[in-house]
């Protein structure tokens, strides 16, 4: 099943590039009473919520993907956990290219078997999450904006501790992601933390439609010039062991995003340029960016 936010926060079933409105199903989920509990409702429930979903696509209209606003499918995610230099390819890249780091968080991770083992993973503001259709906006003009394409994992339960064997148990579906980065001094959660340096997209893949997220072809054109192409199954740090890592320290919450780390070929972006990502099995989205 695929899922999408568009519009005015309607909620879309995904077929052959059709968009069909169930917002319908939204009365479904429970009065929300305060303090409100961390996490995304919608992903909480969205298992319970399936049989409702498949039944409203009954009789909905069809919209073309292309004529809607695509909004990021997750709306409230407590939290976006980020892996660093989880690619080796990445990390030679990041050697070689002092533009990259600036000498901050650099890639060496001599005597640690990863650098994820080394850097821990780090924490993105959740606010700055966009959809495809929103776009970025460059919020460091004069300096170097890199766009960053990875494989997002959207967690679907409250979850503490999970080890790798359950750690596939609590994903809810997959998106692409995009982890824009300005380059520079300041701290690696700052660089990446402005509003609209998340985009997710095009929308949310249910987990039981992808067998293998550890063996996925991905890509990102800048206008129409290649810059990223590889494989999940190069992950350094796989999926797995994120999770448990992630969870060892950080509550789990439904609608939580997990970058799982971006390969060699980042590249500066700026306004006017439109970057073109897609992922195999999920699909592709094209985000414009502004100043």
């Amino acid at each position: 099943m695929r899922i999408c936010r568009y519009n005015e926060n309607r909620l879309g079933l995904v077929e052959n590039d059709t968009v069909y409105d169930v917002s319908s199903v939204l009365e479904q989920l429970p009065t929300l009473t305060w303090p409100v509990a961390p996490g995304d409702l919608l992903i909480e429930h969205l298992s319970r919520l399936t049989p409702a979903i498949l039944a409203a696509r009954e009789g909905a209209k069809g919209i073309p993907i292309s004529d809607v606003k695509l909004l990021s499918p997750v709306a409230t995610p407590a939290k976006i956990i980020a892996a660093p230099l989880n690619y080796h390819a990445h990390v030679d890249e990041s050697l070689a290219d002092a533009g990259i780091h600036n000498g901050v968080h650099v890639a060496h991770y001599e005597g640690f078997k990863s650098p994820v083992a080394k850097f821990g993973v780090f924490l993105k503001n959740a606010t700055g999450i966009v959809g495809a259709g929103e776009g970025v906006q460059i919020h460091f003009p004069g300096r170097r904006n890199d766009h960053e394409v990875e494989l997002a994992v959207i967690i679907g339960k409250q979850c503490k501790n999970v080890s790798e064997a359950d750690a596939m148990s609590v994903v809810a579906g997959y998106s692409i992601g995009l982890d824009m980065t300005v380059r520079g001094t300041e701290d690696r959660s700052y660089r990446k933390s402005a509003d609209t340096y998340s985009v997710l997209g095009p929308y949310l893949v249910t987990a039981d439609e992808i067998a293998e997220p550890g063996q996925l072809g991905f890509s990102i054109h800048v206008n129409e010039e290649p810059r990223q192409n590889a494989n999940t199954r190069d992950l350094i740090t796989g999926i797995p062991e994120l999770i448990a890592m992630a969870s060892s320290v950080y509550t789990l919450y439904p609608g939580d995003i997990i970058m799982t780390g971006t390969p060699e070929g980042v590249g500066t972006v700026q306004a006017g340029d439109i970057m073109h990502a897609s992922i195999d099995q999920i699909g592709k989205m094209d985000v414009a960016v502004r100043g």
